[in-house]
């Protein structure tokens, strides 16, 4: 069964089954309707750069000034340069001395030239993590059942799975995506909260910002009047990586389209970074 056949069946019957517990609950606690067969959510943003909302505490983390991120023009339009990969921010007083400086040794890195330590989870065909998987640019669609909800993202179909419960368990093994529960708020607001994210080769965002185990992010998913627009607030807090909370924030647009088949292997099979992160068995004579 292609990809977009069985989203349309689980859709549907997931729809079928909100119905009743939409309709019998107060307006407050109504369920915002995320999902379709017919739509997903596109990313606008591929870091968190928009300021967080008024009186939130602290942003993001940003760009070093003196290095902004920047565009090449070629033949008078104006394109992504893949070399000039973002330079963070890493004298922010909101992070602990060990993050600065691992973050110092991937910017120093790729001063010098080099791409080895200057690389995020998805340049590896590789989950994203909690909140980092947020900046995505594939589109993302949602499933809502009465116990739980997932998020599905059209690239290799990552699959994130946001149970609807009263607690966390009491021992969680850590993994890309964590332990998450969530529940609705306001009739528009899918709020969810996540602990248990493995730390190694995992980052809240595009800045190869690091994190420990301790790592725990709340999201508040809000759909806008209209419809047309999602809205993420993300307050991440980790003792033993940053000073202080941050608050962060990403927007998605609807996308009309059903989800598509789309698969992201690495290169051949190759370890194309040289990183030995996830050494791959290679033999020593072919097969056949």
């Amino acid at each position: 069964m292609r990809i977009e056949s069985a989203l349309s069946v689980a859709v549907s019957l997931c729809a079928a089954a909100l119905v009743p517990v939409a309709s019998a609950a107060p307006a407050k606690d109504a369920i915002p309707q995320l999902m379709s067969r017919d739509f997903g959510w596109n990313a606008q943003n591929w870091d968190f750069m928009q300021a967080p909302p008024p009186g939130s505490g602290h942003g993001p983390i940003k760009l070093d000034p003196k290095y902004p991120y920047t565009t090449q023009i070629q033949n008078g339009a104006r394109v992504f340069d893949p070399l000039s990969v973002p330079i963070s921010d890493t004298k922010d007083p909101i992070l602990k001395p060990w993050a600065a400086k691992e973050m110092q040794a991937a910017n120093e890195e790729l001063l010098s030239g080099e791409r080895k330590l200057s690389f995020v989870p998805q340049s590896r065909c590789w989950p994203g993590g909690i909140p980092g998987q947020l900046l995505f640019l594939e589109p993302v669609y949602f499933i809502q059942m009465p116990n739980v909800v997932w998020m599905i993202w059209q690239r290799d179909h990552f699959a994130r799975r946001i149970d609807l419960k009263a607690a966390h368990s009491a021992n969680v093994k850590p993994s890309w995506f964590g332990e998450s529960i969530g529940h609705y708020e306001g009739g528009n607001t899918l709020v969810v909260d996540t602990i248990g994210l493995k730390a190694k080769n995992s980052y809240i965002d595009s800045f190869r910002t690091p994190h420990s185990e301790k790592l725990h992010v709340v999201e508040r998913f809000t759909l806008s009047a209209d419809g047309k627009s999602l809205t993420a607030i993300v307050t991440v807090e980790d003792p033993d990586t940053f000073n202080g909370p941050l608050t962060l924030t990403q927007t998605w647009r609807k996308n009309e389209i059903a989800m598509g088949e789309m698969v992201c292997a690495e290169d051949g099979g190759v370890d194309m970074y040289n990183h030995n992160l996830f050494p791959i068995p290679v033999a020593d004579k072919p097969d056949f």
